[in-house]
């Protein structure tokens, strides 16, 4: 059953797609950032952020992109999941990715920008999919983190039902779904409703996601349609 799209009043508005340092510890966390070995490899190797090698990494271990897919991407900015999609299903597949936050042009991604709690980026996302069946959903979509578990972890399961909805109204049977997760209060019953839906669901930690983060990667394969 499609869920509200109007967030209960514990659940503030998403803001961001991704969550950002305070300023008391922003030049640690900046530090910590510019000598990680994953962004220092996306500017080497011209990826959008170091997202792209948590994606390669997943496509390595359990083929999720071939040519000619149909793909969406929420959460997408700045766009490295999305850059990783269009290389791997080239000129014949689609990509469509979404997050409120601006994302540069990719060539073979079509960008929607727009906050997903609300109805009309949803319809946008539709209308520019049409009749197509999509063979791969993914969200790395996160809230803005205060730091507080009982306001965060809210709005992040809130975001990835949406993610799961959308999920189920385009996917084709046989399709796969990709999600960010934070593990935390709802994070069972997600996990329960995912095993409904799909033959296989399994966790993923790729290298990429630090370790101290509370994010993992849960992979639906199998959707029944």
């Amino acid at each position: 059953m499609a869920r509200s799209r109007t967030p209960s009043p514990d659940v503030a508005r998403r803001s961001a797609g991704k969550s950002s340092p305070t300023s008391k510890t922003s030049k640690g966390w900046l530090k910590e950032h510019f000598d990680d070995q994953y962004v220092q490899r996306s500017w080497q190797e011209g990826y959008r952020s170091r997202a792209s090698y948590k994606l390669l990494e997943l496509d390595d271990k359990d083929r999720l992109l071939t040519p000619g897919m149909t793909v969406i991407d929420l959460g997408a900015a700045p766009g490295g999941w999305s850059q990783v999609a269009a290389e791997k299903v080239g000129s014949e597949g689609v990509v469509i990715a979404s997050d409120i936050l601006e994302m540069d042009a990719l060539a073979g991604v079509d960008f929607i920008q727009g906050d997903f709690t609300e109805e009309s980026v949803l319809e946008e996302i539709l209308s520019t999919l049409g009749e197509r069946p999509v063979d791969l959903v993914m969200s790395d979509m996160a809230p803005n983190m205060s730091g507080m578990a009982a306001i965060d972890q809210p709005q992040a399961m809130y975001l990835v039902e949406l993610a799961l909805d959308l999920a189920g109204q385009t996917l084709r049977p046989g399709g796969t779904f990709l999600a960010k997760v934070f593990q935390g209060e709802g994070f069972d019953d997600y996990l329960k409703a995912l095993r409904g839906a799909f033959t296989r669901v399994v966790t993923r930690k790729p290298s990429a996601s630090r370790a101290r983060s509370r994010e993992v990667y849960l992979l639906a394969q199998g959707f029944r349609g």
